[in-house]
């Protein structure tokens, strides 16, 4: 199973951005607005147009968790779908099944809700899915197995508080949600840049 191990804080602080998108890679004041290394705070160099692109597309594959190949995979998908190519391409990560269970709330990160989905915890309308990558479809349902209703982490997460983004449906109690429709370009991470993927991949 491929899947991304590198230090979530220190891939943070290296890409300049929040990758579990609550800034806690940064709740440590001065000391952690710099790249990490043991020689402390140092001058960024100024990127070219190809790093500010290449960094674009690490910050967005590190957010979602996904290694370099299923991140291109879904972008030449992305490609050959009618519409804005960027834009495609966001809602397709949004569909992840891993990417809605952190949605929903049953995982307070995308890694750990990769993990979740990985040890067969979800049903997805109905039946098992263990597979992360797996596309949801709007209107499809995604439930935590009986079994796995009583799982300390995924009620922990239940209980922190969290606001369920509005393509999405929760029902916190039966531990299912609903994913209503694709989301719209305003509702996601606005300090993304997916003009600057499309453009890497397309130099």
């Amino acid at each position: 199973m491929a899947r991304v191990t590198k230090p979530i804080f220190k891939t943070s602080r290296r890409l300049s951005f929040s990758i579990l998108e609550s800034g806690k890679e940064f709740s440590k004041g001065k000391q952690r607005q710099y790249a990490p290394g043991q020689h402390g705070p140092t001058k960024r160099i100024k990127l070219t147009n190809y790093g500010l692109q290449l960094r674009e597309k690490q910050r967005i594959r590190y957010m979602y968790q996904m290694t370099e190949r299923q991140f291109y995979n879904t972008y030449k998908k992305a490609g050959k779908m009618k519409g804005v190519t960027g834009h495609n391409f966001l809602f397709l990560l949004e569909s992840r099944l891993d990417n809605l269970v952190y949605r929903m709330g049953f995982s307070n990160t995308r890694r750990g809700a990769r993990q979740l989905v990985n040890h067969g915890h979800f049903l997805v309308d109905g039946k098992k899915v263990d597979i992360a990558s797996y596309s949801v479809k709007p209107g499809q349902v995604i439930e935590v197995k009986e079994k796995s209703k009583n799982l300390a982490v995924i009620n922990e997460s239940l209980d922190a508080v969290f606001k369920a983004p509005a393509f999405v449906d929760v029902d916190k109690k039966n531990k299912s949600g609903k994913f209503i429709r694709l989301p719209e370009r305003n509702e996601l991470n606005s300090e993304i840049n997916e003009l600057l993927v499309v453009e890497f991949y397309n130099r």
